[in-house]
Order: C-alpha cells, then structure tokens, then sequence
C-alpha cells in the first residue's frame, strides 16, 4: 500500500472519530446548563455560583440525591433544585 494512501485513510478515519464526539459532547454540556439555567431563573437573572454549578454536574452523573442536596446549601429552594435536578439528566 503506497505510503499517501495510507496517510490518506489515516485522516478520514480521525475526521470521522473527532466529527463524532463534536456531536456527543455538546449534548452532555446541555443536560447540565438547562439544570443551571432552571437554577439562574429563580435567581432572576444572577449567574449561578460554582457550587451550584458543581451539584448540576453531580446530576448528569446520576446522582439525583446529592445534587438535590448541593443546591439546597447553594440557597436553592428544595422545588426548584428537585426540578434542576431532574432535567440534568434527561
């Protein structure tokens, strides 16, 4: 197999491996900044502290209980973190 063939395959084989992750990746950062957003909206309009940030993230990884938990420390109200929570992993 001549080498620029070889080079060639190589390439697509990355383009099309990098294409795919550039469209799953965006989908996880979604589930977490709805759960950030749902939490910016009760602060109406205040950007979300980091641990808030934080307790999303730990929502996305399925941990619907301690994210609950992180966002009621946050100053969360318990409704608004039990719904936060929910749509990160959805």
């Amino acid at each position: 197999m001549r080498t620029s063939t070889r080079i060639a395959g190589v390439l697509s084989g990355l383009a099309l491996v990098l294409g795919g992750a550039a469209f799953t990746a965006p989908a996880a950062h979604a589930d977490v900044s709805a759960c950030i957003n749902q939490v910016e909206r009760e602060l109406q309009g205040g950007e979300a502290p980091e641990a808030v940030r934080k307790a999303c993230s730990v929502g996305y990884s399925g941990e619907h209980e301690e994210c609950v938990s992180g966002l009621t420390k946050s100053g969360v109200t318990n409704g608004t973190a039990v719904s936060a929570c929910k749509v990160s992993i959805q």
